[in-house]
């Protein structure tokens, strides 16, 4: 007789908040690749209708000779100046990806105990620490690595139809957007901050959960207008001034980081972006440093960071004892 290992058990458990999840997790951000892919056809088409009796120039160079005047350097920062592009023309899909993790924490303890369906569920073999950590693997990782996948689309059809756009006027553009080096190196960047950011989404997940496992009704008043009504409560009253504080303090490092720290990348410092930016820093280099793996090391290693990791690891065990203490929604 096989019997399941606890780690096959909770593989389980998170393929079935795929199963269910399903059209957020997996579709949402295909639908938005494709969507997105349609509109830049569209806006490729329009231009070569509306350029085709004067032809198409950039900075005052012809596109049909635009590839006889990059150098060397011109075409690593070309080059460079297209990996930003490629990586900030995912941004709907971060924010999609957001919407759809806020939302699926919000009800994943919640939803079970208004059907009762948690009834069926603590009559298996499955513990609640099992239980509520797949679903924090299903949104912090799962979740998110389709995402990518989504990202990876539309970055490859993005360079498809810009490669056929550039064959129609004579160009060989595969030297300048195929760089094979440039391409995997970030994709391997994107799938490095998959555990990144989550481990900086801590807070927010494990707040939610929280919520989710204790609220009788309406979890996202309990959510959202608990730390926002006390952010209000503070500044009114002041009390961030008794510690020597802004009342920025307490909506930056408390309600921003239990309701905001769902969205992708949001541990960059924007004050070392907003330096950089200042400075005249080329936008491929200011990005590179912002991402770079010492800046990534030097981002997980701070206080802030490792305090909300802190904070939401141990809201997240809260939340797997109170799937264990209650069972009773009202909804």
């Amino acid at each position: 007789m096989n019997t399941i290992t606890p780690m096959g058990k909770f593989l389980w458990q998170v393929k079935r908040e795929f199963w269910e999840h399903r059209g957020g997790f997996f579709w949402t951000p295909l639908i938005i690749a494709l969507v997105m892919l349609a509109f830049i056809a569209m806006g490729l088409i329009t231009a070569e209708f509306t350029a085709h009796q004067h032809g198409i120039e950039m900075n005052g160079i012809h596109f049909d000779q635009l590839a006889s005047h990059l150098d060397a350097e011109a075409v690593a920062k070309f080059r460079g100046a297209l990996d930003v592009g490629l990586i900030t023309m995912g941004m709907p899909i971060r924010i999609a990806l957001f919407v759809v993790v806020f939302f699926y924490a919000l009800g994943a303890l919640y939803n079970d105990r208004a059907d009762r369906s948690v009834l069926f569920w603590k009559s298996l073999p499955l513990s609640d620490t099992q239980a509520v950590l797949s679903k924090v693997t299903a949104g912090l990782i799962l979740a998110p690595a389709l995402a990518v996948l989504g990202m990876i689309v539309l970055q490859l059809g993005f360079l498809v139809l810009f490669t056929l756009y550039a064959a129609l006027h004579g160009i060989n553009a595969l030297p300048y957007l195929w760089s094979p080096t440039h391409l995997v190196a970030m994709w391997i960047k994107l799938a490095v901050l998959i555990p990144v950011n989550a481990l900086w989404a801590l807070p927010t997940m494990g707040w939610l959960l929280l919520c989710s496992s204790y609220a009788r009704s309406k979890p996202f008043l309990w959510a959202v207008m608990l730390p926002v009504v006390t952010g209000v409560i503070i500044s009114w009253m002041q009390l961030m001034q008794s510690f020597s504080l802004q009342s920025g303090w307490f909506w930056r490092h408390i309600v921003g980081r239990l309701l905001l720290s769902l969205i992708p990348e949001s541990w960059i410092n924007l004050d070392n972006l907003r330096a950089l930016d200042h400075a005249g820093a080329d936008p491929s280099m200011a990005l590179g440093n912002l991402l770079s793996f010492g800046a990534i090391a030097d981002q997980i290693a701070s206080p802030n960071f490792l305090i909300g990791v802190a904070a939401g690891t141990a809201m997240i065990a809260a939340a797997i004892w109170l799937r264990r203490m209650r069972i009773e929604a009202y909804a």
